[in-house]
């Protein structure tokens, strides 16, 4: 390192340098996955010492937790962000979905990775920003749109959550651009949830009828 390049890295603010050392440790998440993850690679990537990154994290386990809580913020924040202006089902459908698949094309599945790691995962602490909190959200939209019981609701709701994962990944792929994954997901989200109303509907009728004979 050049004397400019260690009188520039000082410059930095603790909390500065703090989000540069998850930077770092997410790109290698999206791009080696957590297998290959130490203090010593992170340190390789940032270009400092490892010494220097547990200033900052007592262990790796830890910063992961960091990383992820950091992630999910980020995504879920994008996401409460995109539904404000959705007035209908379908346009929340899809402005949560563009959302997602938009941060896994920029970002890659570092999330996903990290979830499925039980040592960060158990140690995550759920905040306003997770998956059950938006869940609820969408499902207390499709209860009253669709019509739906609350424990249908939530469990279609939560069901279809796994369908832009999905995508995300079939994403990274490059086998069909972004605008298009996008639309398959959506149609698919949308087409399962109306089937299950009208599903849903048939039953309910039926139901009456053999109550009413």
């Amino acid at each position: 390192m050049t004397r400019s390049a260690a009188k520039q890295r000082t410059r930095l603010s603790p909390e500065k340098r703090r989000e540069l050392i998850l930077d770092h440790a997410a790109e290698i998440v999206a791009r080696d996955g957590v297998a290959t993850l130490s203090m010593e690679s992170i340190g390789r990537e940032a270009g400092i010492s490892k010494s220097l990154i547990y200033n900052y994290f007592s262990n790796l386990t830890e910063m992961l937790k960091v990383l992820l809580d950091r992630e999910l913020r980020r995504l879920r924040r994008s996401q409460a962000e995109a539904a404000e202006n959705a007035d209908t089902l379908e346009g929340l459908v899809r402005a949560v979905t563009h959302a997602y698949l938009k941060y896994i094309d920029e970002r890659g599945l570092i999330i996903e990775r990290l979830q499925a790691e039980p040592s960060v995962s158990d140690m995550h602490d759920p905040t306003e920003y997770s998956r059950d909190t938006a869940v609820d959200y969408v499902t207390e939209i499709a209860e009253r749109v669709l019509d739906l019981p609350p424990e249908l609701a939530r469990a279609a709701t939560d069901i279809s959550f796994g369908i832009p994962a999905a995508a995300g990944a079939y994403l990274l792929r490059r086998r069909l651009p972004l605008d298009e994954v996008e639309q398959l997901t959506t149609t698919m989200i949308l087409g399962s949830l109306t089937s299950l109303k009208t599903d849903y509907m048939v039953r309910r009728t039926q139901l009456r009828r053999r109550k009413a004979d």
